[in-house]
């Protein structure tokens, strides 16, 4: 069962402090049986697209069977967005000593008292790190200079402190992953910072503040040679290897593949605002969505299918980001909202339907909204002299305007209901099972 202790979207406009605008998310995957818990961190460090990516995928993808494994996927969830190390400094720097007038304050506080948490036993802080480590001096890209492809470790052992043997554990967690890496240039290696023997660098980091604080903790450094969907993966693999030493059962709802993960970070991108009145499939969306009905005045409230999504007012339109990439932007046309009914009756395909509002329907060859007395349908990119409402009308695709889909390949439309000139939802029809030239039918993603 997956526990959300923070909601994954939420309320990014018209909030009065700057803590709480940016505030990172902890999810909790628990079990019905009993195990250790295993606490994961990404993105620490805005620039490092395969942790916090991985972390996320770790929410969204996995169901906990034994155990427990908590989720931080988006710690310096300001840095990620704005594609920064860090907007106010690296904050991997801030856990010997912080002011309190720093920005991130609160955060790296709250972040503290999780690690603290008496539930938690094992702390995995993922990173992304330059090139390949190794213990002896190979080239430029290979050596003890670099961090990519490392389990770090800041001291050999603990002592009294649960799996403490943080040496002997990192030898049989690596020996587990690398069996199934198969190009042995892309295989872990330990790499043992000694902190508490004078490394002052390494004294203000996350994962040594754990040990201070008598917990076992490792840092995880993916290479940043590889793409993002690659280090994700690689990242993957190593937490798994974790749950396996650990004895934490799991299901995970993709294949741990390269393919299976750069599509599934590709296309895990959907948004539901308002209480899902509005619902947007933004895996192949376009650039810019003009005339989306909101309320003026007020905060946008959303929902998201992971916790990297973010939606920002640029005064002019709305900024859809989604960890470091630009989504879409959304332009609003402003609305008072009416709501007086939560599904609309189709015809598609020569079958009726009962759809609920922000739902997508499939359409092989045309759809009719059916009419709803005192409500005025409007199709987008649809137009036929004579109608003020376009319900009643037969409609296939070609009869809209591809330029106005929400998707590039102009399969994915809106209709809207108002009830006078109030803003009551929309549903989305898809085209996509329309045969192509050259090119089977596209499958419709699943709802989040």
């Amino acid at each position: 069962m997956l526990k959300i202790f923070l909601c994954c979207g939420g309320l990014l406009v018209s909030l009065s402090s700057h803590a709480q605008q940016w505030d990172f998310t902890l999810h909790k995957h628990t079990s019905s049986q009993p195990g250790p818990t295993m606490l994961v961190i990404g993105g620490i460090q805005g620039d490092e697209p395969g942790g916090f990516n991985a972390a996320s995928l770790l929410v969204t993808d996995y169901r906990i069977q034994s155990g427990e494994v908590w989720v931080v996927p988006n710690l310096n969830f300001e840095s990620i967005i704005k594609r920064s190390r860090g907007v106010h400094g690296d904050m991997n720097r801030k856990f010997k000593g912080i002011r309190q007038n720093d920005p991130e304050f609160n955060l790296v506080e709250k972040i503290k008292s999780i690690i603290k948490d008496t539930q938690v036993d094992i702390i995995l802080n993922l990173h992304d790190g330059s090139g390949f480590y190794r213990t002896e001096y190979v080239d430029k890209l290979r050596g003890p200079q670099r961090w990519g492809q490392s389990l770090i470790i800041d001291q050999t052992a603990l002592i009294g402190v649960n799996y403490g043997q943080l040496s002997t554990i990192a030898e049989a967690i690596i020996q587990q992953a690398n069996l199934k890496i198969k190009n042995k240039e892309h295989r872990y290696h330990i790499k043992n910072t000694k902190t508490r023997a004078g490394n002052a660098e390494m004294e203000k980091t996350l994962t040594y503040y754990a040990i201070k604080n008598g917990k076992a903790a490792f840092g995880i450094e993916a290479s940043k040679s590889f793409g993002t969907h690659y280090r994700a993966y690689y990242h993957l693999r190593m937490i798994e290897s974790f749950m396996q030493y650990l004895g934490i059962k799991y299901e995970r709802d993709l294949e741990l593949s390269i393919s299976s993960v750069k599509n599934r970070i590709d296309n895990n991108v959907k948004l539901a605002l308002y209480e899902k009145k509005m619902f947007f499939d933004m895996s192949n969306v376009r650039s810019r969505l003009r005339y989306v009905p909101m309320k003026k005045g007020e905060p946008i409230y959303y929902r998201a299918s992971n916790p990297l999504i973010a939606v920002l007012d640029n005064k002019r339109y709305f900024n859809v980001r989604y960890g470091n990439r630009s989504v879409t932007k959304l332009v609003p046309q402003y609305f008072d909202f009416d709501s007086s009914i939560d599904s609309i009756s189709l015809l598609v395909d020569g079958v009726n339907k009962n759809v609920k509002l922000g739902d997508i329907v499939p359409v092989k060859n045309r759809f009719q909204v059916n009419r709803l007395d005192g409500y005025r349908i409007n199709v987008i990119g649809f137009t036929k002299k004579g109608y003020s409402s376009e319900h009643g009308l037969p409609i296939l695709h070609r009869d809209i305007k591809s330029k106005f889909s929400i998707d590039k390949k102009g399969k994915l439309f809106r209709v809207e209901i108002y009830k006078n000139d109030q803003f009551c939802g929309m549903v989305l029809v898809d085209f996509s099972d329309q045969p192509v030239a050259a090119a089977k039918p596209v499958k419709q993603n699943p709802v989040f």
